[in-house]
Order: C-alpha cells, then sequence, then structure tokens
C-alpha cells in the first residue's frame, strides 16, 4: 500500500484563512482514520499530530521547498502517492513520475475578476500542467468542478471528483443574535466585494441603519486601500482586521445577518459557519454559494447595490423570513462535515493508495 503523503504547511499557518482552514480541517479528520499518512512540512508539526500513523519530513523554507519536494516524491514514487491541497508547484514539477492529486479550490487566477497579482501568474503557470500529470482530481464544489471542465477540455468528468468541506467547528455555539450586527468575513479584496456591502448598509433607510452595525473581519489582501478608506468612513462599519479563532467564535455568537456579497467563491466556508448557527445569511448568487447554503439563504446579484440593501433590509427586519432562515440553516449546514469530506476522498483515491 503507498503512503499518503500531504503538503501540510498551509494548515499550519499561524493567521490561516479559506485552504489554510480547510487543510487542517481535512487532515485532523483524516488522522483518526488510522491510515499511514506522511506530512510534508517546512516546520515542526504540532505535537497533537504526532501519532504512531503520522510521520514527517521537514525541507528547507521558502521557494526552494517545492524543488526539495520534487525530489524527496521522486526518489521514493514507487511508494508514495501525493496529495496537494494548496499549491500546484509540486504536481507542476512531478511530470507524472508518481500519482499525484491537486486539490483546485477556484479558478479565480482565470477569471476576470481582479486577482493576487503573484498568485495570478504562479496559478495560471502551473495548473494546467498540474492536472495533465494528475492521476485524479479533486475540486471543492460542483462550481469548481464545472469550472475546471470548462477550462480544461482535456479533462473528464470522471477525473475530477468533488469533495467539498464542513463547518470550521463540528459542534457550534448557540447563537444569540443582538438584534444589530451584519458580520462579512474574509480577506481584504475586490472579489469579495467589501465596498458594495458598505454602499449597500450605507443606503438603508435611516432607521434601519440607525439601530444596526456591520463588522467586516479580515485582514488586508491587496487592492484594499478603498475598502479600508470606505470603512473608516462609513458610519456605523467597523474593520476588525484579521480576528483569531476565538474572536471569530464570539462574533459569530451574537450576529444578527451573515452577509458574504462576493464577485466568486470556490465554495465559502464562513457561510457554512453562519448557517450551522442558524444565523440568516445574504449571500451572491454566483459561484458556489447557492450551491453551499442551498435554500438556507436569501440570494442577490452581488454588483446590484440595491439588490444588497434591500436583503440586508429583510434580514434585518422581516421576524418571519429572518426566522425561516434561522430554522433553515442549520438543517442546511448538516448535508456538510469533514467526515464527509474525508469519505468522499478516501472512496475516490483508495485505488491510487
Amino acid at each position: 500500500m503507498r503512503t499518503l503523503t500531504i503538503d501540510c504547511r498551509e494548515a499550519l499557518s499561524a493567521t490561516p484563512t479559506g485552504k489554510a482552514r480547510w487543510a487542517n480541517c481535512f487532515l485532523t479528520e483524516l488522522f483518526t482514520r488510522g491510515l499511514p499518512v506522511l506530512l510534508l512540512t517546512d516546520r515542526a508539526i504540532p505535537a497533537a499530530w504526532q501519532l504512531p500513523h503520522v510521520r514527517s519530513q521537514t525541507l528547507p523554507a521558502g521557494v526552494s521547498w517545492h524543488f526539495h519536494a520534487s525530489r524527496f516524491l521522486s526518489s521514493q514514487k514507487h511508494e508514495l502517492t501525493y496529495f496537494s491541497p494548496t499549491s500546484y508547484i509540486v504536481p507542476f514539477l512531478a511530470g507524472g513520475s508518481l500519482p499525484v492529486i491537486p486539490l483546485v479550490h477556484d479558478l479565480i487566477a482565470f477569471r476576470g475578476e481582479p486577482h493576487q497579482r503573484k498568485a495570478q501568474i504562479i496559478e495560471r503557470l502551473t495548473l494546467r500542467r498540474a492536472l495533465s500529470n494528475a492521476c485524479h482530481v479533486c475540486a471543492v464544489s460542483e462550481a469548481t468542478k464545472h469550472d475546471l471542465l470548462n477550462r480544461f477540455p482535456f479533462l473528464t468528468s470522471e477525473r475530477v471528483s468533488v469533495i467539498f468541506a464542513g463547518p470550521y467547528r463540528e459542534i457550534a455555539a448557540q447563537n444569540v443574535p443582538d438584534g444589530r450586527t451584519i458580520l462579512s468575513v474574509g480577506t481584504l479584496c475586490p472579489r469579495k466585494n467589501q465596498i458594495g456591502l458598505i454602499r449597500a448598509f450605507a443606503a438603508l433607510p435611516e432607521a434601519a441603519r440607525a439601530k444596526a452595525r456591520l463588522i467586516i473581519a479580515g485582514g488586508r489582501g491587496w487592492r484594499d486601500r478603498e475598502i479600508i478608506r470606505l470603512a473608516r468612513e462609513t458610519p456605523g462599519v467597523e474593520w476588525r482586521g484579521y480576528v483569531s479563532d476565538a474572536e471569530y467564535e464570539t462574533l459569530l455568537s451574537s450576529a444578527t445577518v451573515f452577509a458574504l456579497p462576493s464577485l466568486y467563491e470556490g465554495f465559502g466556508m464562513p457561510v457554512l459557519d453562519a448557517l450551522q448557527r442558524g444565523i440568516p445569511v445574504l449571500a451572491s448568487k454566483r459561484g458556489s454559494l447557492p450551491e453551499i447554503a442551498g435554500e438556507a439563504a436569501l440570494f442577490a446579484d452581488p454588483e446590484d447595490r440595491a439588490a444588497l440593501t434591500q436583503g440586508l433590509a429583510t434580514l434585518l427586519e422581516d421576524e418571519v423570513v429572518r426566522q425561516q432562515m434561522a430554522n433553515a440553516g442549520p438543517q442546511q449546514a448538516r448535508t456538510f462535515s469533514w467526515k464527509r469530506t474525508v469519505d468522499l476522498f478516501l472512496s475516490r483515491v483508495e485505488k491510487f493508495l
């Protein structure tokens, strides 16, 4: 049996965001299965991961890590299967010499929406060959799989498996809405559409706006100066910066509305966290969000300010709609779990192990 070998670097990030959280939660669940796992890393792994069936190989940090990892994998290509949950560089370098399985979160780098330049260049240079080299490909949503098949016609549907994600916490703390907080979580960048959300909030009727506040939680990203300026200048808006896990839980525990009007999402894990707690959600009707939220959210065109404003007003003021969303959210969230994700992954890739 081949050993499942995984790049765990981002999972060890001190300030995890989407991909890093996905990798961390996936590994935490995977380790409960008792399968032999080899972690490729550039730092010490936490004590909780130091298990009898888990080994680690530390390689030099920095750009050279990918080349060291590729050489290490090639030297043991008959014994290992490589899963790459956050990067395409090693699958790109592998050249088909060993079984590699990249995970694709999204195709933002190939779309028209603004994206971080460095990430865009790297992904555009590496993804096509990484997919060509792969023995199988995983995606986090049906929306991402659809984008993959459209962008790369050499892929067949059978070669791409959707394995989804789960809520960040298996058991969520109870939400006790404070009646005023609209919460939005995500790195500051044009794709998350924080500017559109702030302007929609500012356009609320005066009486509704006076009773509400918009909290934006997210670290600095790219092309974010206008977002920060607008947040600071708009009454009722608070930008909290990157928040810790404890702060995130506190914000979720009292939020009345959760808003994620992104121009595009590959999955949207914070929406799942909100649904799990029964927080009414206003989401974009683009990308994966309709797939993830199902009938348990209110949707709007992210570029239609009036529609976003109306959605916020409805969830703040219409008790009937808010209660319907609160009841539907946890049920929708229960269709996703990290157990399901790992089960799907192992069932799809077992023939490569």
